[in-house]
């Protein structure tokens, strides 16, 4: 399925904009902070996700991955559709987003146009811990697919990269890599089950 779309953008509206690749005219539903950032005439790649059902097909589109992953993180937050996520994404910034989710800023989030105190509840409860572009970026980039391992099992994201970070701090000096990762995974789970 469709990745990214480099193209120059030709055209923008309040909730699109048109990008041109190849001779095809691309309509793209985007928030409207990242709409903003987008000028007519230049070149640009696009993180797209294709909307599709029986009766109806949109392309999204935002300027980063990041941005992305949280629109579908949204997405399955109970109330929230794909319209509604690009209007909560349009109305505050990642990394403000990320702060009140995770100092359970439930103001913050109401401030957000659009979105009512119950469905900024269930944000709370379903995307806390979930969504990471900031300090724990770094501490993720070298261990993704034990952080990814741990998530599967349960645990939150955030919670996942700390432990990894603690659990890096016990191995001896030396240790062989396919060791060094058997001990980390270990050491996160002993940290995460709180019998450390």
């Amino acid at each position: 399925m469709l990745n990214s779309i480099t193209g120059i953008i030709t055209g923008k509206t309040a909730e699109a904009v048109y990008l041109t690749t190849n001779n095809l005219e691309w309509d793209i539903s985007m928030p409207a902070t990242d709409i903003e950032s987008l000028y007519i005439g230049v070149e640009c790649r696009v993180f797209t996700w294709l909307y599709h059902k029986e009766d109806a097909m949109r392309l999204f589109g935002f300027t980063n991955e990041s941005r992305r992953n949280t629109f579908l993180e949204l997405i399955k937050v109970d109330g929230i559709g794909p319209k509604g996520a690009l209007k909560i994404l349009g109305g505050i910034s990642q990394e403000d987003l990320e702060r009140a989710l995770e100092t359970e800023d439930l103001a913050r989030l109401q401030a957000v146009p659009g979105l009512g105190t119950k469905t900024a509840q269930k944000m709370l409860l379903s995307l806390k811990g979930k969504l990471i572009s900031g300090p724990t970026a770094t501490v993720e980039a070298p261990h993704g697919d034990l952080i990814q391992a741990l998530v599967e099992m349960g645990y939150d994201k955030k919670s996942a990269a700390e432990a990894i970070a603690r659990g890096e701090q016990n191995i001896p000096p030396g240790t062989e890599p396919g060791e060094r990762e058997k001990l980390l995974f270990r050491n996160a789970i002993v940290f995460l089950s709180g019998t450390s």
